[in-house]
């Protein structure tokens, strides 16, 4: 992502592409239109003070790191390596950091809606500096994710371990915030097991990495695939993502993918140039279906006797557990009946089991070709045709 001294230089004219809802004040204090889906020319605070007040619902910042290089970094072979000497990385000392990042991050909260999130990555150089402004700041911190990079820089000095991990944190803008975590998608991503909080993905590399005149577009580009992660993870169709620290425009090029719309703050106009260009070449998913996933208690409802009513279960058709442990036959009624009670699936369920409660579409089977198979599966094909 890119890297915004905010504390530095003036800000430009703020340009963009496409839709207008978002508010941005001038110097003079009169109100301008600046719209979502497009890249801003400037200084990050300055722009995020302008923007209408809790306007966003999520923030993705890649700050400067604040490396503290001292020299050349060399291989084995006596060739530099190609690390981070920008000058957006040069801070006076800790104090000057600190204070850098308490202004950026109170802007970034100012245009944060009441249940939005915010993350911020980082390395070991500066990542627990920025969590303790988080938290001086008010922000409630929600999940810190290592993301365990498949193919790291190597350690060329060999006195410290390699570095294959950068830190991100994830916090909601206040301790009651109602955020969105959209953990069925998480789910789905993980084949079918819960997301943990350490991410194996690989560093920008080969055709994703932009190269202008053979090098790096930009030093510190993130891949697609963290982005894509984060994304799924707290937004929703049409949610407003702001990053302060646009650079090559990764965060920009994802959300457009996945039907969210960006403001990007850049204060390096080649960068922006860059970035511009790169979200003109998106190609967006006409279908907002396809990058959504609701919640399932969002979903609509389906009665276990629509799927008698409709023929897929018959009356009188045994069901198991995955187990074969309990078996009920199907009612004409929608009920279940077993060799010692009548009722819902759920009801039925869990009298057998003696237990307190039962998801019955996932407890229950039918018997498809041999194999026991979830009556969840039919409940499913109803809900995709009546959507």
């Amino acid at each position: 992502m890119g890297r915004d001294i905010s504390n530095r230089g003036g800000s430009k004219t703020p340009g963009g592409l496409g839709k207008t809802d978002s508010k941005v004040r001038s110097k003079a204090g009169s109100s301008t239109k600046a719209g979502t889906d497009q890249v801003l020319i400037g200084d990050c605070v300055e722009i995020m003070n302008g923007l209408e007040e809790a306007s966003v619902d999520m923030v993705f910042a890649d700050p400067p790191y604040y490396l503290q290089l001292a020299g050349d970094l060399m291989r084995p072979n006596n060739t530099r390596v190609d690390g981070v000497d920008d000058d957006w990385d040069r801070f006076d000392g800790f104090k000057a950091y600190d204070d850098f990042t308490h202004s950026w991050l109170k802007a970034a909260k100012r245009v944060l809606k009441p249940n939005g999130t915010l993350w911020v990555i980082g390395s070991y150089h500066n990542i627990f500096r920025v969590g303790v402004q988080l938290q001086d700041l008010g922000f409630w911190m929600l999940n810190d994710i290592i993301w365990r990079k498949t193919n790291p820089m190597p350690n060329f000095r060999g006195r410290r371990f390699t570095n294959a991990h950068e830190t991100l944190i994830w916090c909601s803008r206040d301790k009651d915030s109602k955020y969105l975590f959209n953990y069925e998608a998480m789910k789905n991503l993980n084949d079918d097991l819960q997301m943990r909080s350490d991410w194996v993905l690989p560093i920008c590399t080969g055709s994703e990495r932009l190269k202008l005149n053979g090098k790096k577009a930009h030093p510190t580009q993130k891949p697609e695939s963290l982005l894509h992660r984060v994304i799924l993870a707290a937004t929703d169709v049409d949610d407003v993502i702001l990053d302060p620290f646009f650079g090559s425009g990764t965060t920009g090029a994802v959300a457009k993918k996945l039907g969210r719309r960006i403001i990007g703050i850049e204060r390096d106009k080649d960068y922006a140039g860059i970035a511009k260009e790169r979200l003109k070449s998106t190609r967006v998913v006409s279908d907002p279906d396809l990058v959504s996933t609701p919640a399932k208690r969002k979903e609509a409802r389906i009665p276990f006797g629509w799927l008698v009513e409709r023929g897929l279960l018959k009356p009188g058709e045994v069901l198991h557990d995955e187990r074969r442990r309990y078996k009920a036959r199907v009612r004409a009624d929608g009920t279940l009946i077993s060799a010692d009670v009548r009722g819902s699936i759920h009801q039925v369920g869990a009298q057998v089991q003696k237990a307190p409660a039962c998801n019955g579409w996932q407890f229950w089977c039918m018997e498809v070709k041999g194999e026991l198979v979830p009556i969840d599966v039919l409940r499913q094909k109803l809900r995709a045709e009546l959507h």
